[in-house]
């Protein structure tokens, strides 16, 4: 079976434009994953990303495709791990901005796309890093000229708020169940059940 992963940071972004703009073409009978996650967060340790996972070790997947390569993460590392992941178990990565196929016809590493999504990795990483510290620098600037005050007092939710609004994962965690079970049983990403956890410890 083919799988798009499809993959926002945030929920105000919109998904569907990564298979309906630049001539992406939805592939029929194409299992879905939506994931709305940072491409910071390890690629294994995502909600949807498990569930690929999970069906690729049950042999369901042989074929996934994606929008770009930033799609499967911007730490270069982790992309390469996860490509290398796919490979191993024979799994054909397709990125359709890039034009590239990890595995070729004969089922062999396609070792150009390897080093291409290497370098490219590389750039999208610099990209976020560059970009975090213009902001950092746009803070101070504005900091200096008294027109940034930052998150306005009061709206930081308390520990005991956090784990009110997250009863259920709460109770969830105090049952013993691990992080990641926690996550898919009470639909939620593995990020929210870290800080949740983390949470209960300082409460």
């Amino acid at each position: 079976m083919k799988a798009h992963y499809l993959r926002v940071s945030t929920k105000g972004q919109t998904i569907d434009r990564q298979f309906s703009d630049s001539g992406n073409e939805i592939i029929e009978g194409a299992q879905r994953y939506k994931e709305v996650d940072s491409g910071r967060v390890l690629f294994a340790e995502r909600e949807k990303a498990m569930l690929l996972i999970e069906d690729i070790e049950a042999g369901k997947i042989k074929e996934v495709h994606v929008h770009s390569i930033d799609r499967i993460g911007r730490n270069t590392v982790d992309v390469l791990n996860t490509v290398k992941y796919f490979t191993s178990k024979g799994v054909n990565l397709i990125s359709k901005q890039e034009g590239l196929r990890t595995l070729n016809d004969d089922g062999s590493e396609n070792m150009i796309a390897s080093m291409i999504i290497g370098i490219l990795s590389t750039l999208s990483e610099w990209d976020y890093k560059k970009r975090r510290i213009n902001q950092a620098e746009g803070i101070k600037v504005a900091q200096a000229k008294g027109k940034y005050k930052g998150r306005p007092e009061g709206t930081v939710m308390t520990v005991d708020g956090y784990l009110k609004k997250y009863k259920k994962v709460v109770k969830t965690l105090e049952a013993k169940n691990s992080l990641r079970d926690t996550a898919k049983l009470c639909d939620v990403s593995l990020s929210t059940v870290q800080k949740v956890s983390k949470a209960m410890q300082e409460s």
